[in-house]
């Protein structure tokens, strides 16, 4: 039984399935691509190895003697929410594998598959940002989006909050409209949660991140063979999110064409799949979300004027944080409380000085800013009350009185990759200790790490962690 050294930045997949043959052959693909592979023969034997290790992604086959791949699903997304899981399914279970991605499976391959197709889905799940969260019943989703998720007692944030309050209420379509970073997707999220779609999936598609072609497929689907690389077909996302919501986050940025078919769904409530002449009918309730002023993209000509009316049917603003400067010391204690609990560590104090520097700052990044400051002050500061001194050199309006400048017009990418790498060189470039002093999974960190131009994943193969058979 050999053992060896964990690579840094491989990302570790948990291959699950009673046939032995068909396990190894996975395992030996996924360790050429250069994964770390660990292996079991049971769902739960599987639930046992996840109670000791971490992994990035779990991929399982459907049909299991004693625990199934959907009871497996349950209890692998009920210990770790961003886990990723990809289903394996005979053919003519394909119904199955839609409902296990209801409840959370990011994707589904049909038997049989070759090498080609398993890279394929695997890689898309360890890079996508649209993770499909599971479904919740209505009392754990009410519960779990309580008035916590939009912190701050200042009136702009009352407003918010009962204007949120009144529209969950509707199935009305609502654009969310606000500055990067002031938390519309928590918004959407209490929307969802409190209305009476909270038992059903909400589905994200973070539009800037796809081509136009990929984002057709992500919404609607397609058939096998529908373009190349088509091997298989594909749920999309407005299949996915049946009786529950779709967010369309950043919505400006889906093309012109796609518009006018994304018009017709919220229109007619119907649509086909990239490939096929059947036309299917949703019933789901669509949030957009967007940091553009629509009006001005419409008179410009990036988008439909139509599609402007039919989405901004309840406009809902999220405040700037500089509106809200009564929230900003609530809002910094809560995000140093939540990174010291996640190290495990006494909460942070911030001095006088440091709270007055705080609520006089601009915050061009909002809220998102404020945390990432806290997070950082949490994992690099050893005294246990921060002063304005150690925070003046992160802030960027504040910077000049620091050899640590970072000069005005700093993009929110390049603060979070300086975030990111110090907090990794804090802790010797460990992966999951980096990840949880950031508040974020491994798997996000890993995709950042490789933007950055970190080195790629290295071959591993740890038969140790196989199951004994």
């Amino acid at each position: 039984m050999s053992h060896a050294v964990r690579p840094p930045f491989a990302a570790r997949v948990l291959v699950v399935d009673d046939h032995g043959p068909a396990r190894e052959s996975m395992a030996d693909v996924l360790t050429a691509a250069g994964y770390e592979v660990a292996i079991c023969a049971s769902g739960q034997e599987a639930v046992n190895w996840l109670d000791r290790h971490q992994a990035e992604l779990v991929l399982t086959d459907l049909q299991m003697p004693g625990m199934t791949g959907l009871e497996l699903l349950r209890e692998a997304r009920r210990k770790r929410e961003d886990l990723q899981v990809v289903v394996i399914t005979a053919h003519g279970t394909v119904s199955t594998a839609v409902e296990a991605m209801r409840l959370g499976a990011f994707d589904f391959i049909e038997k049989p598959f070759d090498a080609k197709q398993l890279e394929a889905v695997v890689e898309r799940a360890l890079t996508s940002d649209t993770v499909v969260p599971r479904a919740a019943s209505p009392q754990r989703s009410a519960d779990s989006a309580g008035e916590d998720l939009l912190i701050g007692s200042s009136p702009a944030m009352t407003r918010l909050k009962q204007q949120v309050q009144r529209i969950a209420a509707t199935d009305e379509t609502v654009l969310i409209v606000g500055e990067s970073g002031t938390g519309k997707e928590l918004v959407a999220r209490m929307l969802h949660a409190r209305s009476a779609r909270a038992g059903r999936p909400l589905v994200s598609l973070n539009c800037p991140a796809l081509s136009p072609q990929l984002m057709e497929s992500e919404l609607f689907g397609h058939e096998r063979g529908a373009f190349t690389g088509a091997d298989a077909r594909r749920i999309g996302r407005f299949e996915l999110a049946e009786g529950g919501t779709i967010l369309l986050d950043e919505v400006t940025e889906v093309d012109l064409p796609l518009q006018a078919k994304l018009l017709r769904v919220l229109q007619e409530r119907t649509y086909e799949r990239v490939g096929s002449s059947q036309t299917l009918h949703v019933d789901v309730r669509v949030l957009a979300t967007t940091n553009r002023d629509l009006r001005q993209a419409v008179a410009a000509g990036e988008f439909r004027e139509d599609l402007f009316f039919r989405l901004a049917v309840v406009p809902l603003e999220v405040p700037p944080l500089r509106e809200r400067r009564a929230d900003i010391v609530e809002l910094a204690r809560h995000f140093l409380d939540a990174a010291a609990s996640r190290l495990q560590s006494p909460p942070l104090e911030l001095s006088p000085d440091a709270l007055e520097l705080l609520t006089q700052y601009h915050w061009p990044g909002n809220v998102r800013e404020l945390e990432n400051l806290m997070k950082r002050v949490t994992v690099l500061c050893d005294a246990p009350v921060v002063t304005a001194d150690q925070l003046r050199p992160w802030l960027l309006a504040e910077s000049q009185h620091s050899s640590e400048r970072l000069p005005i017009g700093t993009s929110l990418q390049e603060m979070e990759r300086q975030l990111i790498e110090a907090t990794l060189e804090h802790y010797g470039g460990h992966r999951e200790r980096t990840a949880q002093a950031l508040g974020i999974g491994v798997r996000t960190l890993a995709n950042k790490l490789r933007s950055y131009g970190y080195p790629p994943r290295a071959s591993f193969h740890d038969r140790s962690l196989a199951s004994t058979r």
